[in-house]
């Protein structure tokens, strides 16, 4: 792509954005308006406001000729309100959690096929200092990744574990797909998930997922301390505490289950 194309197409792309703060601030509003608003012919302005009522970000208003912003806008700013709810929603939680278990709590989401952490709460006992927010895990070999994979149909798993592999961090890795999907059918079942050193040795997680006001698994809440303390025993002890957390969570965002 030539150094103009490229120009251009930057150039369209504020040219269109102009067009949506425009119909935000004015309210419906004619071709020849946002032309002149922009400062471009009638025709530019005609294609820019055709491109964007092709994604449903504009749409027109009644036979009036007039152009005002679609339901396209909801569903890009529900994406960034479900993550400020889900912060909102889970930090309280979390604390609680951390203060309850002792052990370090963290929120993750699915990200292509990764676990993504985005937010955590160090509990009283915890050891380490580290800080996992913002760090990609293997969905296969953590506890978060694992409540994230139960709970998507089949064949989208099977994608996602197609595309990341199912590498062996430590002895104790689940790189048999069989025995992963033995794991994850135990997830379902029982509520939550469970790693004993899969991802680091010497660290063990619990998670449980939570839901969206359609009960869509949206991300897991996990607790996660050094084995030696965090034994399968308590582990299982604190999982009913954590499901809890989790419901609480999910309920904030709107589920009725």
């Amino acid at each position: 792509m030539s150094h103009s194309q490229d120009s251009g197409g930057v150039q369209s792309v504020d040219r269109a954005i102009s067009v949506l703060e425009l119909l935000a601030r004015r309210g419906p509003s004619r071709v020849t308006e946002v032309a002149d608003e922009l400062g471009v012919h009638k025709s530019t302005a005609f294609r820019l406001l055709g491109a964007l009522e092709s994604r449903g970000l504009v749409e027109q208003d009644g036979d009036r000729g007039r152009y005002q912003l679609g339901f396209g806008i909801v569903r890009l700013a529900g994406a960034v309100t479900a993550r400020m709810d889900l912060s909102r929603c889970a930090r309280p939680v979390c604390e609680r959690l951390a203060g309850a278990l002792g052990e370090t709590i963290n929120v993750a989401v699915a990200r292509d096929h990764h676990a993504v952490n985005v937010d955590q709460v160090q509990g009283p006992a915890s050891v380490s200092a580290q800080n996992w927010v913002g760090r990609a895990t293997p969905l296969h070999a953590t506890s978060s990744g694992k409540v994230l994979l139960a709970h998507l149909p089949k064949g989208r798993r099977a994608e996602l574990l197609r595309a990341a592999g199912q590498a062996g961090f430590t002895p104790a890795t689940l790189t048999s797909r069989t025995a992963l999907e033995r794991d994850l059918s135990a997830v379902l079942s029982r509520g939550y998930a469970q790693t004993l050193e899969e991802y680091e040795v010497g660290l063990n997680a619990i998670a449980a997922p939570v839901r969206d006001a359609r009960g869509d698994v949206v991300a897991a809440v996990s607790a996660s301390g050094p084995a030696y303390r965090f034994t399968p025993d308590r582990m299982a002890e604190c999982a009913p505490r954590l499901v809890a957390g989790a419901d609480e969570i999910s309920h904030c965002l709107g589920w009725l289950g």
